[in-house]
């Protein structure tokens, strides 16, 4: 079962919008990376609001990476996306589990902690876009809102939510991005604004079965909005053995005679699944050859 996007914007052009049920996608990362809960929802959030951003890309050969590098316990989470929605991410302490806060609520904030929010966009042929922020929150959606104004000047709205199950599951996960479009027209703003408190707990409005459509209707409500599509997306990872190879062969030759000096075969190990993959020391000579 896949994950799905629903995309439009609002009838006078003002604003466009992207809403994701990533329940499925939340499951196959904690499936993969063995996530405790506050671990679950801080990676959760960030590949949910990364499938959100790469479907705004433009062009089918695009991707996307978005990377929180704060000083927090759970470490680096970093989440990847091509043009269509689908991601793969880690987290760098997936045994992360703080105690909730007072709300009740997963403390994300404190698991990632203070640092930088780093955004990669690479568009094929051109030089990589990279937009830096700090942390403000490191809530995720907060950090995000606030990239936006000051990297891309676009006023955003973001609300993410994962809710863990006592199971360790993600029992619900989602996301909504609304974005302001030059010209914006007052009444629209207005409305939005009075809106965004009714999402603020997104993954309880999906957890009580509410579709993308109808958490679009309650972001948009008193405005005439138009939907354009629903994408299904999943947790996609695209390891392969030659992509591994190819990180073999670019390093020196003296860390490849190093890792030869002590074992007969090698074996890497893709961050975002897990998969191994073996290589003899014949075969990475061959391939450096070649």
């Amino acid at each position: 079962m896949s994950s799905k996007i629903t995309r439009g914007m609002t009838s006078d052009g003002s604003a466009r919008f992207f809403v994701i049920n990533s329940t499925e996608m939340v499951n196959e990362a904690v499936r993969l990376h063995h996530t405790m809960p506050t671990a679950t929802a801080a990676l959760g959030r960030v590949l949910t609001v990364t499938s959100l951003m790469g479907s705004m890309l433009k062009n089918k050969g695009d991707s996307l990476t978005v990377q929180f590098r704060g000083d927090g316990p759970v470490g680096t989470v970093l989440a990847v996306s091509d043009y269509y929605g689908n991601v793969k991410g880690y987290v760098g302490n997936p045994s992360c589990d703080l105690p909730l806060k007072a709300n009740g609520k997963l403390d994300v904030g404190g698991a990632i902690g203070a640092g930088g929010l780093y955004v990669l966009k690479d568009e094929g042929e051109k030089e990589p876009y990279t937009g830096i922020s700090p942390i403000v929150t490191g809530e995720v959606a907060e950090d995000l809102t606030h990239y936006f104004a000051i990297s891309e000047q676009t006023p955003t709205l973001c609300s993410l939510g994962v809710l863990v199950d006592t199971d360790l599951s993600c029992k619900a996960a989602g996301g909504v991005i609304v974005q302001l479009l030059p010209f914006a027209e007052d009444g629209v703003i207005d409305a939005l604004e009075k809106n965004a408190p009714k999402i603020t707990n997104i993954s309880r409005l999906f957890d009580a079965g509410l579709s993308n459509e109808e958490i679009a209707a309650i972001a948009l409500e008193g405005i005439e909005y138009d939907l354009f599509d629903e994408i299904e997306v999943d947790y996609h990872c695209d390891c392969s053995k030659e992509r591994m190879a190819r990180g073999i062969c670019s390093l020196p030759e003296k860390d490849i005679d190093e890792l030869f000096e002590k074992e007969k075969n090698i074996e890497t190990v893709c961050h975002f699944c897990g998969k191994t993959y073996g290589f003899s020391e014949e075969e990475v000579r061959g391939l450096r050859k070649n």
